[in-house]
């Protein structure tokens, strides 16, 4: 079976990797301190369940997104016992090919400080951020882990958020439309909960009109990136299964009954009734089949887990597509838990090629990481990860 646009790693519009060359990190979850020089390929991360594999691969989410991705509240990711905890990473611009600093290049510092009970700090080359709003997409990621059940497991935000996270890295617009629909709704949810006095029907008019307005900017967009995605999901889903399946992916959206305007307006009763706003791009959903049915009732784990690989992968591969054509990082965590040993091997192939930039990957199995590493002649350093200690164990360049 051929890729001919999926694994076109020698193509020039993908021009740029974002290497991150060291990782700092103190009072880290349960990471006291780890001083890490990364490879500019594959960071393998071997050890036990629940020794700081994950964490690590946290640190590096934390510097392009301003956030854990386990855990949206900040002071519970400092160390247990600690006032305070640091992250710190510093990249180089190099050229997809060549592997050389890309010319006027340099090295970028991002760095992030939280002490208990303050505002973190978050800073560019020690200049701190206005808005973190403006880090979005500077140094653009991808993650596969094992809470990536939930998007087929769980509700519609699960995907929502899916669409949001890779939109907002290439398209700093969406990141703006999706607040000012965030607050319109908010604004118009308050109203609607209100009894005596009546809610003042010029002022609902007003929210229900910035909704419709910045709701269907938010749908152009994840149309427009589904759309896109679709083929590529599918080719990787079959490369990965060998063909065993069919799958399918749809964006449901109310946009797609009407005017947006029309279509918040047409139940606003409704609305006043339960107290909050049943139509509207914050009810957006994505429906995932198998064979033409529904995943979360056809589904096995292996399928699942496919599924999520495949989707992820795709996603990989549209932010190479877009923005500033800057390779993301890929973090792996445990990904090879519950599929079978063919699932495994094409993964393998998949990962061990020069199609991917800087690779971060965690398991318990040493023979699935021996295994990547022997087919591959790419630069890479193991790490061995104990009760929060991180040490380099081994590595090839």
């Amino acid at each position: 079976m051929s890729f001919p646009f999926v694994f076109s790693s020698k193509s020039s519009i993908f021009a740029v990797e974002m290497i991150l060359k060291r990782l700092s990190i103190l009072n880290y979850k349960n990471i006291g301190e780890a001083q890490l020089e990364l490879s500019p390929k594959m960071n393998c991360f071997i050890g036990s369940n629940g020794m700081g594999k994950t964490n690590v691969l946290d640190a590096v989410y934390y510097l392009s997104f301003c956030r854990s991705a386990s855990n949206p509240i900040d002071s519970q990711v400092i160390r247990h016992e600690e006032p305070f905890c640091m992250i710190e990473g510093q990249y180089q611009a190099v050229g997809a090919e060549s592997q050389e600093p890309m010319a006027n290049s340099e090295q970028l510092t991002i760095s992030v400080g939280m002490k208990r009970g303050q505002k973190k700090h978050f800073k560019r080359n020690k200049k701190e951020y206005k808005r973190l709003s403006e880090h979005i997409g500077l140094i653009p990621l991808v993650v596969v882990a094992p809470a990536d059940a939930m998007l087929i497991e769980g509700g519609s935000e699960e995907r929502r958020k899916l669409m949001d996270m890779v939109i907002a890295q290439y398209d700093r617009s969406y990141i703006d439309a999706l607040s000012r629909y965030n607050n319109a709704l908010q604004q118009r949810n308050i109203l609607l909960k209100m009894e005596d006095p009546a809610p003042d029907p010029l002022l609902m008019q007003l929210w229900e009109e910035q909704m419709a307005e910045a709701g269907e900017t938010l749908y152009e967009k994840r149309r427009a990136f589904v759309d896109e995605l679709i083929p590529l999901f599918q080719e990787y889903y079959q490369h990965i299964s060998g063909g065993q399946e069919r799958v399918g992916l749809t964006y449901v959206s109310h946009c797609q009954r009407g005017p947006l305007l029309e279509v918040i307006q047409r139940d606003r009763h409704k609305d006043m009734a339960v107290g909050y706003s049943l139509h509207g791009v914050h009810r957006d959903d994505l429906e995932f089949t198998l064979d033409g049915h529904l995943m979360k009732r056809e589904g096995s784990q292996g399928q699942n887990k496919t599924y999520v690989i495949a989707l992820k992968l795709a996603q990989f591969d549209f932010l190479k597509r877009t923005g500033a054509k800057t390779t993301p990082l890929l973090l792996l965590d445990d990904i090879f838990d519950k599929l079978d040993a063919q699932r495994v091997e094409q993964i393998v192939r998949l990962v061990s090629n020069d199609n991917f930039g800087q690779i971060f990957i965690t398991d318990t199995n040493r023979d699935h990481l021996d295994q990547i590493l022997s087919t591959t002649s790419l630069d890479y350093k193991i790490f061995h990860v104990s009760q929060g200690e991180v040490k380099c164990s081994e590595k090839m360049s």
